[in-house]
Formats: C-alpha cells, structure tokens, sequence
C-alpha cells in the first residue's frame, strides 16, 4: 500500500517530472512572481502615474515592457553554457566595476542618490549587474582557489579587498543596501566553500564596524536608523514612509481589503509600486497574500538551493557556488525588502525580487534565473548521460 502510494505521489505530486531536462517548477515559480509583480505594480502605480503623467497606467505599461525584456532576456541567458559563464566571470567583473565608476561620472540623480545611467527612455542601476558579476566572479574565484582558502587562515584578504572596493563605489552613489548585499553573498559563499572560521568571524566584525561608522558618519543614515524604532514619534517627518507602510499591513488584517482597495498607496505611501509594493500587496491582500508571496520566494530558494546541492554532489564546483550565491541573493534581497516594509530593519533601497517596479532589477534577476535553469539543465543531461552508460 505505501509502495502504491508513493509511485502516485511520484507521478502525479511532482510538477518537474524526474525525466525532464528542465526545471519546470522554477520556471513556474519565476513566472508566478513576475505576474504577481505586474498586477501589484499596476495596482500601486495607478495614484502617482495618474498625478504625474496624467495616465493612469503609464507605470504599468512600462512594467509590462520590462517584463517582455526580462523574459527575452532570460531566454537568451538560458542558451550560454555555464562553462562560458566560468571562463569569463573576470570579463563580467571589470564591465560592472566599469559601470559602477560610469554611474559617478554621468549618472542621473534621482532623490538625492546617482545610482541610474540613462540609457534613452530607460534608466540602468550598475548595482543590479554588480550583484550577478560578484557571485559569478566569486565561484570562479573560489574554485581556482580553493586549496588555498581551505588550508591558509588569510587567504579572505583578497575577496575582502575586492568585496571594498565594490563597495567604496557603492557608497559613493550612495547606496548602502546594496554593499551589505554584496557582503552577504561574499560571506555566505565562503561557507559553502568550507572557509575557517577565523574567516568569518573577521569579516563580521570587520563588516559591523564598518556598518558603525558609515550610520554615525552620515545624518541621513541615522536617521533612518532611529526612525525605525518608533517611526510614529515623527510619522510626519522622518517616519513618514515606515509609518505609513505599517498603516497599510495593519489596515490589511489576515484577507485585505481587496485588490485596487489600498488607501495607503493614495499619495500617503512614498514608492508604493518600488521599495514598498509588499505594503500594499499586505493591505489589499492581508497577511494571507503575504504569506503567499513568502512561500513562493521561499520555494524559489529552495529551488536554487537544490540545484547548488546537485552540483556539488556532481563535483561541479562553479555551478554549486553559482546556484547557491543566487539563491542567497533571492531570498536575502527579499528578506530586506519585506523587512524594510514591515518595520523589522532600517530603510534600505532594495527591490522585491521579480515583484517590485524597476527595470534594471527585473532584468538582472531574470538572468540570474536562466543561469539557474540552465545549471539544473546541464545536471539533469549529464546524470541522464550516465544512466544510459550504466544501462547500456
């Protein structure tokens, strides 16, 4: 009987067959997030569009636009073997540190941060490329060197180096959200590697007095740091955006009010289609849509991580460290941001991931899941090459 029951839950419980060359539940995942990112978008843009450009959807058809490129986008990444992405991790490298000096130089200024090159109608954010060249520099960089992490205590000095000078430029923009992005995935890669622990514990400290001194030597950064704890003492100053956001999770209870019935998003929530969309999906949906979109980032992780295991057991050591800086990038990136919402950590400039209005972002995350199918494709062909040499 449970043998009966388990070959019906492998035929029928599984949304990527175990035969196939594709990851098909990521891929409905993807898509999953990226229609709920449209509807969401649509919704929360529908005040300010109106305001600003007298069109209603004039944020919504530009999303649509980055959308269709996201996916063509991810359609071309999906064709380039991972091998190719190994052997120029250092070429991807030096074109975002090339467009994180560009961004200084001739970047558009858009309150009060340079973080956006126009490119014509659109705007780009090196921030978002500068994340993938990382991970994808860092497994290269892991792999040719790690004996050498394995074994020598100091052998962190030149990620460390490299992790700075990313995040000087960074800092200069500024944008600080996405330097402790950079650091994160440093530090969770270096664990998968199998670094010392003298390692890490250098580089959190390292990391934490660093964080220290940019909040103390910045008033803007303190503020919003302050303003955190108790974003009503000045809900009319410098906790507008949080205590507004929290308004719209409160007034949202456990099944919302409904989709378009957010008040919140009525010009009293500052970027409420952006770095607050998840303020408005918690008052139109509640805590159960909420939970909804948790679940599928979270699944979406998994995924990722599942992938970087398979790799690893393939000894394929570039495509494990790849697959699993992604997968940390997903979910920490999306922790952030639904943190930032809520009111559990400071104000940080960081998208939903496939969910938030943001070119830049929508694209770079859509690549960044082609090279996960196409990392789950390679392994699922090269296990399927090796059982037809067993049967054969």
């Amino acid at each position: 009987m449970l043998n009966k029951i388990k070959t019906e839950w492998d035929k029928w419980g599984r949304i990527t067959p175990t035969n196939s060359l594709y990851d098909r539940t990521l891929i409905w995942l993807f898509l999953g997030l990226l229609i709920i990112g449209f509807v969401m978008v649509t919704s929360a843009s529908i005040p300010v569009s109106t305001r600003l450009y007298n069109d209603p959807f004039y944020f919504a058809i530009r999303d649509g636009v980055y959308i269709i490129s996201s996916l063509i986008a991810c359609y071309i990444a999906v064709q380039i073997p991972i091998e190719k992405w190994e052997r120029h991790n250092i070429f991807l490298f030096f074109i975002a540190l090339g467009f994180l000096v560009a961004v200084l130089i001739f970047g558009r200024s858009i309150n009060g941060a340079v973080r956006w090159i126009p490119l014509g109608i659109i705007n780009f954010q090196p921030a978002e490329l500068a994340k993938l060249a990382i991970i994808c520099y860092f497994a290269g960089f892991y792999v040719r060197k790690y004996d050498e992490i394995l074994t020598e205590t100091v052998s962190f000095w030149r990620p460390a180096v490299i992790l700075s000078v990313f995040g000087i430029l960074l800092n200069l923009q500024p944008d600080l959200g996405s330097t402790i992005v950079l650091f994160v995935l440093t530090f969770s890669m270096l664990f998968i590697v199998g670094a010392k622990l003298m390692q890490f514990m250098f580089l959190v400290i390292a990391a934490v007095a660093l964080f220290v001194v940019l909040v103390l030597t910045s008033e803007y950064r303190l503020k919003r740091v302050t303003s955190y704890r108790d974003p009503f003492a000045d809900a009319y100053g410098d906790g507008f955006q949080l205590s507004n956001s929290q308004m719209a999770f409160g007034q949202g209870e456990f099944w919302g009010q409904g989709l378009g019935n957010s008040v919140q998003k009525l010009e009293y929530l500052p970027e409420a289609h952006t770095d607050f969309v998840m303020a408005v999906i918690g008052e139109e949906f509640g805590f159960f849509g909420i939970i909804c979109i948790v679940l599928l980032l979270v699944l979406l992780t998994v995924r990722a991580l599942k992938i970087s295991k398979e790799s690893l057991v393939l000894e394929e050591r570039f495509k494990g460290y790849m697959a699993f800086g992604i997968g940390i990038w997903i979910f920490f990136q999306g922790f952030v941001n639904l943190g930032v919402a809520s009111g559990l950590v400071p104000t940080k400039g960081l998208t939903f991931p496939l969910v938030s209005y943001g070119g830049s972002s929508l694209v770079i995350m859509s690549v960044a899941i082609a090279i996960l199918l196409r990392i789950d494709h390679e392994n699922r062909a090269e296990r399927m090459g090796h059982a037809k040499i067993k049967t054969s």
